[in-house]
């Protein structure tokens, strides 16, 4: 027998529920809240993943690597061996020679200082005769809110430059307001007729605040770009000036930076002597034995007119090197003048170390596959390149890029020569790493002889800061400064593969 069912008129007045109306709003907001939380966790392991991803790739290139000469032959191990030990000596001996090259623009630096002291330092251009500059301090300002006053204060008081051919820019960018700081920053300003504090709205990086520089008309000849840590030398405008007087086809005076503080940690210490070899030797060498010069991030001094239409480019982690190399493709000329000195800070914790390192390789990588085709093509506003610079755009941006590999290839090869035949006594041990077949061994010590003259050089030009022991200690650990180095350039590789984008600015104190 059917079931009547009876259905009442308020029954009918009510439209039939959603499959949503069955839930009360307790039900709905539980399970709302239940899919934001499935989403948040979602959200986590990706970010999780992404962050992790560069780690786990170089990992197991470690451990795959292991495993491959683990199950190689004696033949293969010493073609690999050969090919690691060959590749070595270049980069060993091409260091060793720009560092002798080097020496003649040393010889020059010294022996302007020494006229310069003659004549009681004066220059030869006139005060009035100077050229307008534009001295530019760029700051994230919660990262190095506890030193712009003082660096500011410091450009204000010590350099010797006519004041009115010299403005002080202090242009910062903060995504909160930074108070009392931010309202003494715009007193002084009110004070000082020379300088200008210029909040970039908007801004998330180095390079926003300076391409909102750019857009500026202010009738400067140069402009100078310092980060914020930075303490020019009182003269070094005025080097930089008279290189430029000098020679009006100089577009860009690229200067020397160091260390100073190297007492504070031995990290800081080994980067005071990696700075004075790179600053003082390498890059006059490069510039002198290859042709071009770069410009490198800060202490470097720029045509104004090149410099507002060449910009910064905000989607590169090194957006300076990414201009340098740009100036290159043009032909424009850089010069390293060990004169133009700046003092600055070197990271002191391993975590601050680490994020510079890694923003300036993966910025490097960026930069080496956009500006890799200068080895063969033409300038970009015509004229000639020659053989020899080519060559030297080569060995930067190519061969400088696989040396990562070729460096840590050769230390899991001798790892697995060290477990596999595992040596009683020192001597074998030696024997093992460094004379295991008679060619290399040659190609061994020839390299260990372009460290030590490499290093003897450094010693010649070395800073006040670092010390001759500061030397000896950089050279013992330069097999694990090499090898720490190749695996951040693998790490940066890594990085580039996936994507990671995130500019983290070094830390200050």
């Amino acid at each position: 027998m059917a079931t009547t069912t009876t259905i009442t008129s308020m029954q009918l007045a009510q439209p039939p529920r959603t499959p949503i109306e069955e839930y009360s709003p307790h039900e709905t907001r539980s399970r709302m809240s239940i899919a934001a939380r499935i989403k948040d966790v979602i959200a986590m392991c990706s970010d999780w993943l992404h962050d992790w991803t560069p780690f786990i790739l170089v990992v197991t290139y470690y451990i795959v690597s292991v495993c491959i000469y683990l199950v190689c032959s004696e033949k293969f191990i010493a073609i690999f061996w050969f090919i690691y030990m060959t590749s070595n000596f270049y980069i060993a001996g091409s260091t060793v020679v720009e560092a002798f090259v080097a020496l003649n623009p040393i010889r020059e630096s010294r022996k302007a200082v020494q006229n310069a002291i003659n004549k009681d330092w004066k220059f030869p251009t006139p005060d009035d005769k100077l050229l307008v500059l534009d001295l530019i301090i760029v700051a994230y300002l919660p990262n190095e809110k506890d030193i712009i006053m003082d660096r500011t204060l410091y450009l204000l008081e010590k350099i010797i430059y006519p004041k009115d051919k010299i403005r002080i820019n202090v242009v910062y960018n903060t995504p909160r307001p930074i108070e009392p700081l931010e309202t003494e920053l715009w007193n002084l300003a009110a004070k000082h007729s020379n300088l200008r504090v210029i909040k970039v709205p908007g801004s998330t990086s180095k390079a926003d605040n300076l391409n909102y520089f750019f857009t500026l008309n202010t009738g400067a000849d140069v402009i100078a770009i310092y980060d914020c840590d930075h303490y020019p030398h009182p003269y070094g405008p005025r080097w930089a000036i008279e290189r430029m007087i000098s020679n009006k086809k100089i577009d860009i005076v690229q200067g020397r930076c160091i260390v100073f503080n190297s007492d504070e940690t031995w990290m800081a210490a080994m980067i005071a002597v990696e700075f004075d070899k790179i600053y003082a030797v390498s890059h006059p060498g490069r510039a002198a034995m290859w042709g071009f010069g770069l410009f490198t991030g800060s202490n470097g001094y720029w045509r104004a007119d090149l410099l507002r239409g060449h910009k910064m480019n905000g989607d590169m982690l090194t957006e300076d090197i990414d201009s340098a190399l740009r100036a290159v493709a043009e032909n424009r000329k850089t010069v390293h003048d060990s004169n133009v000195v700046s003092y600055e800070l070197a990271p002191v914790t391993w975590q601050a170390f680490w994020k510079q390192r890694m923003r300036w390789t993966q910025g490097w990588t960026q930069a080496s596959i956009k500006h890799i085709f200068m080895t063969w093509n033409k300038p970009v506003h015509g004229g000639q390149r020659g053989f020899v610079m080519r060559f030297g755009l080569f060995s930067l941006l190519f061969v400088r890029e696989i040396s990562y590999y070729l460096v840590t290839q050769f230390t899991i090869l001798v790892f697995t020569f060290v477990v596999t035949r595992f040596p009683t006594s020192p001597i074998a041990l030696a024997k093992l790493i460094f004379f295991t077949y008679p060619v290399s061994a040659w190609f061994f010590i020839i390299s260990i002889v372009c460290l030590i003259l490499t290093l003897w050089i450094t010693n010649m030009v070395k800073s006040e800061f670092v010390s001759r022991w500061m030397i000896i200690q950089f050279a013992v650990l330069y097999p694990v400064y090499l090898t720490l180095f190749a695996t951040i350039g693998l790490y940066g590789h890594a990085r580039q593969v996936i994507g990671y984008s995130s500019w983290n600015p070094t830390a200050r104190s």
